[in-house]
């Protein structure tokens, strides 16, 4: 099956409504390795309160930033909202094959910045969950939030509100995010 590329221009709305609704991110290529973007924003996202889970077989049963990795995704032993792939693009296939093989599926399948796998995507798709190709959640979060505006980054969002100082690396929230 060869799936046709497809537009990866994704609305807000669909980012936001996203990061507002889920709560545990299996993260597929974490790493313990400081120097590396899995690193970075998995202790992001457990800053910004989500429940990550780090998957990576050569790091099983050892602890990342304090969560216990796990070999696999089956291997991980509750539910699960979100898989964010830090791997290469071919590899998005046997992941996603990986994910839909879970009970119950998870909602979310989120490819990182440079991950593009059109017919990983149909296929979770077709499954019905939701498909993210070539985005990182940490950057999105981060922009949907106005946290990125604050480092000189557009965050194609405009307003009228005066800007309030960042926070120092305090739990942030997204619109409506509980």
């Amino acid at each position: 099956m060869t799936a046709q590329p497809r537009d990866l221009d994704y609305p807000d709305d669909l980012i936001s409504s996203i990061l507002r609704s889920v709560k545990t991110i299996a993260m597929v290529g974490a790493t313990p390795n400081t120097a590396r973007p899995a690193h970075l924003v998995m202790k992001y996202l457990l800053g910004q309160g989500f429940r990550v889970i780090p998957v990576n077989p050569g790091q099983a049963g050892k602890d990342l930033l304090g969560q216990k990795v796990y070999a696999s995704l089956a291997d991980i032993p509750e539910p699960i909202d979100m898989i964010d792939i830090f791997r290469r693009s071919d590899a998005a296939d046997g992941i996603v094959d990986e994910a839909l093989a879970l009970d119950p599926r998870p909602k979310v399948i989120w490819m990182q910045l440079g991950v593009r796998n059109d017919d990983a995507a149909a296929k979770a798709e077709a499954a019905g969950l939701t498909v993210i190709m070539n985005r990182c959640p940490k950057i999105e979060f981060g922009r949907l939030c106005g946290e990125i505006g604050w480092f000189g980054v557009n965050s194609r969002r405009i307003s009228s509100r005066a800007r309030q100082a960042p926070p120092t690396f305090q739990r942030m929230r997204i619109p409506g995010k509980e």
